[in-house]
């Protein structure tokens, strides 16, 4: 694993620094939002912008990049991210934050199809794998990081803000100067939603509903923190918590994975999601069962991703997972933009704890329709089925084509060696 990460330290240094960056503002938005007295709604709407802007990104940075290369597209979007993120305290109306976080999100969909098209450059046959899961630990290590950095300054003032530029500039620095020269990234057309749905109604229909989760969680959740008066330092840890779980929940999942009914385990970690929610609804303001919620709840977010990225794969062959990735990426974005605007939705009706009720229902959701799948669709044979491989909510498809791929030699291998160990000897 060292050697393999020494060829690519650089790139995954600079993607830590990203999320860094990333991470900060994301927690920021809820925290300075309740500073300012935006509402429920305003938030989610500007949480919602940032999705929007990812969907725009991940269709037009692929084709921007054919044009220019990547090396100024990466330069470029990076500017104008680092730009936006500064500009959030100069302005504090929602309608303002509304566009600078579409232009956020669309400039981290292009930064994403950069660096993992350099990441996936650099990577081997062999090594795939072990790179593709560097790059998923460093994000989340990331995003966890900028949770203690929230606590070094003051949301009010426009410090913080001027951080998160700061280390999404300078993360420029390892990543261009150790990148090589890619091919041209391809704009593949998304497989039709009909296409898909028929393929993998649950892969479908999840991860639609998972992209709501995932917002709601990761745009909603310091919003609830600042609603129900925790301190600044207890939103980071909360949110901390949303990711942290995700990082030690995905390798017992991902293991199990690859052993049973991978329906059966959407079912289960559905269920333990939503019944995370309940408790974070029966906590009120208890700091402890909160951070228990958030931990389970989030822990089940993203190797459930992984999970219908896996489901899906069982049932297409290598020529469609670019095209289905493509599809699967714009079906998890659409969820993305209408969770947070349900939820806002909900909390400014009904109150904070909202947030907990239509987080646990779309969990509930998920797990429904995997227990329903499974009375029409036989299971497939385990040792029939691709293999796991953590991928991020927040990844392109580009990390989703290199996982498929990835997917697909361990097939063959495993095919190969079966094969030989069945020859008489």
């Amino acid at each position: 694993m060292l050697k393999v990460l020494s060829s690519v330290w650089a790139l995954l240094l600079g993607i830590v620094l990203i999320m860094l960056g990333n991470g900060m503002h994301f927690t920021l938005i809820g925290l300075r939002g309740g500073i300012e007295g935006f509402s429920s709604a305003e938030l989610a709407i500007v949480t919602s912008g940032y999705f929007a802007g990812f969907l725009s990104g991940a269709r037009l940075s692929p084709i921007l990049i054919g044009r220019v290369g990547h090396v100024r597209v990466f330069a470029a979007l990076g500017s104008f991210m680092s730009a936006g993120l500064i500009a959030f305290p100069l302005l504090t109306e929602p309608w303002a934050w509304t566009l600078l976080r579409v232009l956020v999100g669309f400039c981290m969909s292009g930064i994403y199809v950069t660096a993992e098209s350099w990441l996936n450059d650099a990577a081997t046959n062999q090594t795939r794998g072990k790179v593709l899961s560097a790059y998923m630990i460093a994000q989340t290590l990331g995003i966890i990081g900028a949770q203690g950095l929230l606590t070094l300054g003051d949301a009010a003032t426009s410090v913080l803000f001027i951080g998160a530029s700061i280390l999404v500039s300078v993360s420029f620095a390892p990543i261009l100067l150790s990148a090589t020269r890619v091919p041209v990234a391809e704009a593949t057309r998304p497989m039709p939603l009909r296409r898909l749905f028929t393929g993998s109604p649950l892969g479908t229909v999840g991860i639609f509903l998972l992209g709501s989760a995932y917002a709601t969680q990761s745009g909603m959740g310091a919003v609830f923190g600042t609603q129900i008066d925790l301190t600044t330092a207890q939103i980071a840890m909360f949110v901390a918590m949303l990711f942290g779980g995700a990082l030690l929940l995905q390798y017992p999942i991902g293991w199990l994975s690859d052993r049973v009914d991978r329906r059966k385990l959407i079912f289960g970690a559905a269920l333990l999601g939503a019944v995370s929610c309940g408790l974070g609804r029966l906590a009120g303001d208890s700091l402890w069962p909160l951070m228990v919620a958030a931990f389970f709840a989030g822990g089940v977010t993203t190797p459930l991703y992984a999970l219908f990225l896996a489901y899906t794969n069982d049932f297409l062959s290598l020529e469609d997972m670019p095209a289905a990735s493509g599809g699967l990426v714009m079906t998890f974005g659409v969820g993305a933009i209408l969770g947070p605007l349900a939820t806002g939705w909900a909390m400014q009706h009904f109150g904070p704890f909202a947030f907990w009720i239509v987080l646990g229902a779309t969990f509930g959701a998920i797990a429904a329709y995997a227990l329903y799948r499974m009375t029409k669709r036989e299971a497939m044979p385990v040792d029939e089925t691709e293999s796991y491989l953590s991928v991020l909510p927040t990844t392109s498809s580009v990390a989703h084509e290199a996982a498929g791929t990835w997917a697909a030699e361990q097939a063959e291998i495993s095919a190969e060696a079966e094969t030989k160990s069945d020859a008489p000897g």
